[in-house]
């Protein structure tokens, strides 16, 4: 694709959903929209692009926005950040929580549901003294195809493979013809929603833990700040952030403190709990 029409694709995804599209990245942009042109008709990527230049119909800017997502995700995830909400999170919540008897989690770029399933199973498997609880988890992301499997939550064997091992599948998931798929029960007290992080958000209450795990990494600074600072005040006092390994709140938010927790990705707010 010509300089152009990448600057072009790089503004629109800048402006919407606060992704810095990289120089060396027109590969993808030109692979991802060619898929989306032979489906509607067109010729190529620029034809795409020069549809979407044209006039812009929502329907294909949300389109061309959820083709360029990161979608890669896995059930248990790093392993680390799940032993450490299961074994010290919420080990530090919960006795605050033992009079309302309720817990808030938000999974903030959900993708296809491993995040989130992967978070019911540990509190299902390491915390049995929740079974009474009021327990809500917030499965959010921007692309609501992924969001329909993750609703579905059904998983090829090779997705499957990646994190849930053969004492787990038994337990929490169903054979399907070619899929297994997670119990109900396990999907009970899970929220699935579309939202896109750069823009309004819902009414959401209060969370206890917030997961916005490897999703900042692709973001602008400026879209960093604003949603950071947006987290930080739905965010309890006592409550605990989880980001990607890789990211960090250095130079962006100074109202968050890392956790001595290793390789956990763990924050909490500054100040007194």
């Amino acid at each position: 694709i010509s300089d152009a029409d990448f600057n072009f694709v790089s503004d629109l995804l800048l402006k919407r959903i606060g992704f810095r599209l990289e120089k060396d990245k027109g590969y993808l942009v030109e692979s991802r929209f060619s898929k989306l042109a032979e489906k509607a008709g067109l010729k190529g990527a620029h034809e795409f692009i020069a549809q979407l230049r044209a006039n812009c119909p929502e329907s294909l800017i949300a389109e061309a926005v959820e083709a360029m997502t990161t979608n890669e995700t896995y059930f248990f995830r790093d392993n680390v950040p799940f032993q450490t909400l299961r074994d010290k999170a919420l080990a530090a919540i919960l006795p605050r929580r033992a009079a309302s008897k309720s817990l808030n989690i938000w999974s903030a770029a959900c993708s296809t549901g491993q995040e989130p399933y992967s978070i019911a199973i540990t509190l299902k498997e390491g915390l049995p003294q929740l079974a009474d609880w009021s327990m809500q988890i917030f499965a959010t992301d921007v692309n609501n195809e992924v969001l329909a499997k993750a609703r579905e939550g059904a998983y090829n064997h090779s997705e499957i493979s990646r994190g849930i091992g053969p004492e787990l599948l038994q337990r929490y998931f169903t054979k399907t013809g070619q899929e297994w798929k997670i119990h109900k029960d396990m999907a009970r007290n899970i929220r699935f929603q579309q939202l896109n992080l750069c823009q309004a958000w819902p009414a959401f209450p209060k969370m206890d833990v917030i997961f916005l795990r490897n999703v900042l990494i692709y973001m602008s600074d400026e879209a960093k700040k604003s949603i950071l600072a947006r987290v930080h005040g739905l965010l309890r006092p006592d409550g605990f952030l989880f980001l990607g390994a890789a990211e960090s709140t250095f130079n962006l938010a100074d109202y968050f403190v890392r956790t001595d927790w290793e390789r956990s990705g763990c924050f909490r707010p500054r100040g007194p709990a």
